[in-house]
């Protein structure tokens, strides 16, 4: 989706050929109906997702998306995390947000504070091509929490959790969250059906894998509804934490 934000660095990772992929990919700019309707998934880039929701509305794009979103392969990055989520947005500017939907969780915007708390953390994740090498997330304002059902992909330390979050809030609106996780604040990358979502930014690193996971597992893997995770409770949408 190219409507706003970081869509090229994305392009330049899927245009210089992985090899361990089992075909090739094409890559496609997607500002117009026509340039969706060619496309077999989607990337929804990190950016501002208030200001990409108005121009997907302008556009004429907002409603395409959703049924996009219901049928096809979606993988959203922070900004475009907060446009996946179905159960709502904590903390959305004044004249609310406007979302796509497909992942059951609900967001709070600016759950890391201001841009001066931005890191990088490495990541051990399951299911990337030599999963022993950490893989370096950027983070810039996105830890995300527990949706179900889901397959979780990746931690954080919960060391690294910030120090004042709306944690308590989510807790009085909904007890029975946390006892789904260890501390569900630490989940930063997920998966449900053939939609992933990540809060850390891998467009902004030489590391390919997630990109390759997302074509190899959501786009040419199995159909959405054999895709299960045993060991995933079922719960309430639950929150993440964006830009």
């Amino acid at each position: 989706l190219a409507l706003q934000g970081a869509f090229v660095e994305h392009q330049a990772i899927l245009s210089h050929g992985q090899t361990r992929l089992p075909t090739a990919v094409r890559t496609l700019l997607v500002r117009t109906q026509d340039e969706l309707a060619e496309c077999d998934a989607l990337i929804i880039p990190g950016g501002e997702s208030t200001t990409m929701a108005l121009l997907a509305r302008l556009t004429g794009l907002l409603a395409p998306l959703r049924e996009f979103a219901c049928s096809k392969p979606v993988w959203g990055i922070c900004a475009g995390a907060i446009l996946l989520a179905s159960g709502g947005i904590v903390g959305a500017k004044k004249n609310g947000q406007e979302v796509i939907g497909g992942i059951d969780v609900r967001v709070e915007r600016n759950g890391w504070g201001s841009q001066l708390e931005s890191f990088e953390a490495e990541l051990t994740v399951a299911g990337l091509w030599d999963p022993n090498q950490p893989f370096v997330g950027v983070f810039i304002r996105a830890p995300v929490r527990y949706p179900s059902p889901i397959k979780v992909l990746a931690r954080l330390p919960s060391s690294l959790l910030p120090a004042i979050t709306s944690q308590e809030t989510f807790e009085r609106q909904d007890p029975q969250l946390e006892a789904h996780s260890s501390d569900s604040r630490t989940i930063v990358a997920l998966r449900q059906g053939r939609h992933l979502l990540t809060t850390f930014h891998p467009e902004l690193t030489k590391d390919d894998r997630f990109h390759e996971y997302f074509i190899n597992e959501c786009v040419l893997g199995p159909p959405a509804d054999q895709i299960r995770d045993s060991h995933a409770p079922v719960a309430k949408a639950i929150p993440i934490y964006c830009v």
